[in-house]
């Protein structure tokens, strides 16, 4: 996983976690916009979560950052 993937999903749970707190979850699509326009980084992440981790579609963005560092 690329390190600008990395720090996009860091960002990404530290703003949820702060909006929502430590029990929110989260879904791959959390990291990307509503359009595709990125589809390999798109698929990196996605190959991470399903395939690497075998995470279920929504999880706890506490556990996905402490994954990611």
């Amino acid at each position: 996983m690329t390190q600008a993937l990395k720090d996009k999903i860091i960002e990404v749970c530290d703003t949820k976690i702060a909006q929502k707190g430590d029990n929110v979850g989260l879904s791959v699509y959390a990291f990307f916009k509503n359009k595709n326009d990125n589809p390999k980084l798109l698929m990196e992440a996605a190959t991470w979560w399903i395939e690497t981790h075998q995470l279920d579609h929504f999880e706890k963005a506490v556990k996905i950052k402490k994954m990611i560092q």
